[in-house]
């Protein structure tokens, strides 16, 4: 199902006529590579979806989106929300964006928000968002750390579980498996259509509908000829084999 909206959102992209064929090329990369590019393009299927949690004091909400405007702040990914008086920070923006890959995660960095007032040394606001694999859990928004006691280096932690990260699992059948899938698909259309071509077009009743009906029965016949055949020479070797035994004694 992953591989499938992977493929599919693109086509409907170019379809609708955008120039980008992933939402995710809205964000922009500090140092532009393929391998950070592709961990973004994993998570297109989180894209034009609004992530809200509550911060750990609970005076504040913090509202997220995958390379998306929140809250009507242009280039702003991840913005803080006043409880009390609405007021809106910018924590991060999408096009001042890093991504790191993992086997099963994503760590998305949004750079270049408000600066901090007091604390800091007044650097700008950063966001860490840790999107992790998870299939029991849906698109799980929260918060982890707000680290902002330092001189610098100060960010905000977050996390979100989703199945947009999960590595795509291989098929576990064997050729064998496959083999015997296609043998019992082709005996069913087989045995269908020939039902159907012997009721409604021949006409047929009964077993006759049954398709090939006399070759069947014929091998059949030479079935139960060739096990009652096999049944009797058994028989006959081992009266042969327990008179002999006995002439020896």
């Amino acid at each position: 199902m992953l591989l499938s909206l992977r493929i599919i959102t693109p086509l409907f992209a170019l379809l609708a006529g955008v120039q980008a064929a992933f939402i995710t090329d809205n964000c922009k990369l500090i140092s532009h590579s393929d391998s950070e590019q592709n961990a973004l393009h994993l998570l297109e299927p989180l894209t034009n979806q609004t992530f809200t949690t509550e911060g750990k004091e609970q005076d504040y909400s913090y509202i997220f989106q995958v390379c998306g405007d929140v809250a009507g702040m242009k280039d702003a990914g991840l913005v803080q929300k006043e409880k009390k008086g609405e007021k809106l920070v910018r924590i991060g923006n999408y096009t001042n964006t890093r991504a790191v890959r993992g086997s099963d995660w994503v760590l998305l960095f949004y750079e270049g928000g408000e600066k901090y007032d007091r604390h800091c040394s007044h650097e700008a606001r950063k966001a860490m968002i840790m999107i992790s694999c998870s299939t029991s859990t849906k698109n799980e928004f929260s918060v982890v750390l707000e680290e902002n006691q330092k001189e610098e280096g100060c960010y905000y932690l977050f996390e979100l579980d989703s199945s947009a990260v999960c590595p795509v699992i291989p098929s576990k059948l064997s050729a064998g498996s496959i083999f015997l899938i296609i043998v019992f698909c082709c005996l069913a259309v087989y045995l269908t259509g020939g039902f159907l071509y012997q009721r409604l077009v021949v006409g047929a009743k009964g077993v006759e509908q049954f398709p090939n009906y006399s070759f069947w029965s014929e091998i059949g016949n030479l079935s139960a000829v060739s096990i009652i055949t096999y049944i009797f020479v058994s028989i006959y070797l081992h009266f042969w084999s327990f008179f002999s035994f006995m002439k020896q004694i």
